[in-house]
């Protein structure tokens, strides 16, 4: 269904890994953009069955394609071992994969064959209001997020109920990548709570009721199967001495709400982390999709209490500092994460996003763009000045 929303992620011309959390649309996107090729879902059973007794069947399978074919593999972390014939297929028929996963976990592992740059990484994102088109609504992506599955689904509230069941079943406990289940299960609720905040893997620990390095382990999970992200800090130097701790997003703020059993609208003390995650997701498809930037991290001063700025952009010696605030009335509150940073050698825009209001230039030369404003910036390439 996720075809009725243009994509903005554009195909390599070679063989490439699409990774992505399950709803994403990437299977959708890949029947659309490759209707010929050859498919191999392994999440049939049975076919991942007959690979997992006889890997070469899966090869016979290959032996059999004309040379130059587009073969497409749907979630092949299950069976990493694959990849040895997909890399020797490319070499010996000059076949094409695209290799769809929703965990990096297993290909992770030590010895997986990730075939040696014959194959390029690409990710798929929770839709962007460019994608959505005039279907977008802030206040509707706050409250339940913006995957494909979800946001074309009957009931969203029963689909990400569903979403979040089926993440524990397919995803944890199918792939066996936790040996307490149910502790797991109590950590997902309270990890939500972190979204867009500073880690502290021992109150997580504490509130699980597991030990703190079963916490380092779960966090580890949450980013090998997509659904989540850590955000390190700056530790350049600068006047201050800045926080180590890396701050925590979720890929979708659906998801977020739902692992927390919040289904009506958001509430006033919602909306900042949500904004903010949003954004935060907003940020990391276009770096994905539009090379938006190189690298990121937020910038807190230990020495200043309440002074951050949630987003810092680099690209080649350049940065751009980017906070976002629910707020509409800009204040010496407001920017003075944004003021604080000044000093950043190569520093060449600040930039606060706020829902609605209008555009603004302090006198200090803080950019503040309404979100219409913010998102025209992205599609435009304007964001960098």
């Amino acid at each position: 269904m996720s075809a009725l929303f243009p994509r903005l992620l554009v195909p390599p011309k070679q063989s490439f890994f699409l990774f992505g959390p399950r709803g994403t649309g990437k299977s959708t996107w890949v029947r659309t953009q490759f209707p010929a090729a050859h498919r191999i879902d392994l999440l049939d059973q049975e076919l991942y069955h007959s690979y997992l007794v006889r890997i070469g069947s899966f090869a016979d399978e290959l032996r059999a394609l004309r040379s130059g074919t587009t073969v497409c593999v749907d979630e092949i972390q299950r069976l990493p071992q694959l990849l040895n014939e997909v890399h020797r297929f490319i070499e010996e028929k000059r076949l094409r994969f695209i290799l769809c996963g929703s965990s990096a976990r297993k290909l992770k592992q030590h010895g997986t064959n990730l075939l040696a740059g014959r194959a390029v990484r690409r990710e798929m994102h929770p839709l962007v209001p460019a994608e959505l088109g005039e279907a977008f609504s802030l206040q509707t992506v706050l409250a339940v997020g913006s995957l494909p599955v979800i946001w074309q689904a009957p009931s969203r509230r029963d689909a990400l109920q569903g979403y979040v069941r089926m993440y524990l079943k397919e995803e944890i406990q199918a792939e066996a990548l936790v040996r307490n289940l149910p502790g797991f299960a109590r950590f997902l609720p309270i990890a939500a709570l972190f979204h867009g905040q500073t880690l502290n893997t021992a109150t997580l620990a504490r509130d699980a009721g597991v030990a703190r390095t079963t916490v380092t382990g779960y966090l580890d999970i949450l980013e090998d199967t997509l659904v989540a992200f850590r955000l390190p800090a700056y530790v350049a130097r600068m006047r201050v001495r800045e926080k180590r701790h890396p701050k925590l997003y979720w890929v979708d703020t659906g998801i977020v709400r739902a692992l927390k059993s919040q289904f009506s609208s958001p509430t006033a003390e919602e909306r900042g982390s949500l904004f903010e995650g949003w954004i935060a997701g907003l940020l990391r498809a276009y770096r994905d999709y539009r090379q938006l930037f190189e690298d990121w991290y937020y910038w807190a001063p230990a020495e200043a209490n309440r002074t951050e700025v949630d987003f810092l952009l680099n690209r080649g010696r350049e940065w751009l500092a980017l906070e976002a605030k629910t707020t509409t009335n800009v204040s010496d509150k407001t920017v003075r994460g944004l003021r604080a940073i000044n000093g950043l050698k190569g520093l060449v825009r600040r930039v606060l996003v706020c829902p609605g209001g209008r555009r603004l230039l302090t006198r200090e030369g803080i950019d503040v763009l309404p979100v219409d404003e913010f998102l025209r910036a992205l599609d435009e390439g304007t964001l960098w000045p």
